[in-house]
């Protein structure tokens, strides 16, 4: 399945949840990710992201696609290349 992933958290956990989405996702700007991921890999990034939040004022909402075939992405400004891997 195709996700999106957009969060806003407390500055202390930032990195923190960085750091986990980076691990099942590609970092497309500042606080969203997207990519293709398994349901499993799916419910565990969920339960690692609900260890790190403080639910009374953290935020993190996933969009979820059966896949990005339908989804189309217009953007204006910057088009940021998230498609790199460095070795």
């Amino acid at each position: 399945m195709y996700i999106i992933v957009v969060y806003d958290v407390a500055a202390e956990r930032c990195a923190k949840i960085m750091k986990i989405l980076r691990k099942y996702l590609f970092h497309l700007q500042e606080s969203v990710f997207e990519g293709n991921i398994t349901q499993k890999e799916l419910n565990d990034l969920k339960k690692e992201l609900q260890f790190k939040i403080n639910p009374e004022y953290d935020s993190i909402i996933i969009y979820e696609m059966l896949s990005d075939k339908y989804l189309y992405k217009h953007y204006e400004g910057v088009k940021k290349n998230h498609n790199t891997i460095i070795i």
